[in-house]
């Protein structure tokens, strides 16, 4: 299933914006010309990612409870307190709209 968030203006560089598709709360980040959605929920905590800091450098999100870390592109933390992976999805942008896949 393919859902259109928002317009890839919307989004601006270095941020991230919550969005619920079907019953899935997704944190999407753009860095520069690119997106990526990641399970809006730190594995560690129930805390929404997105209110966390994104590294853009190391692409990656940070929580903001216990500051774990997750990779935007594997989900994977990278820091503990948190060990397990969180969800990803496939972002793209098509003729300007931001699009999550879920399967």
């Amino acid at each position: 299933m393919k859902s259109v968030v928002c317009q890839f203006d919307e989004l601006v560089s270095g941020s991230v914006k919550r969005f619920v598709v079907g019953t899935r709360a997704i944190a999407v980040v753009r860095i520069e010309n690119k997106v990526y959605a990641i399970g809006d929920k730190c594995s560690h905590a129930d805390v929404a990612l997105s209110e966390g800091e994104v590294f853009c450098d190391t692409k990656e999100i940070e929580c903001v409870r216990h500051a774990s870390s997750f990779s935007l592109e594997t989900g994977k933390p990278n820091t503990l307190p948190a060990t397990q992976a969180v969800s990803v999805y496939v972002a793209t942008v098509e003729n300007g709209e931001v699009v999550i896949e879920i399967e």
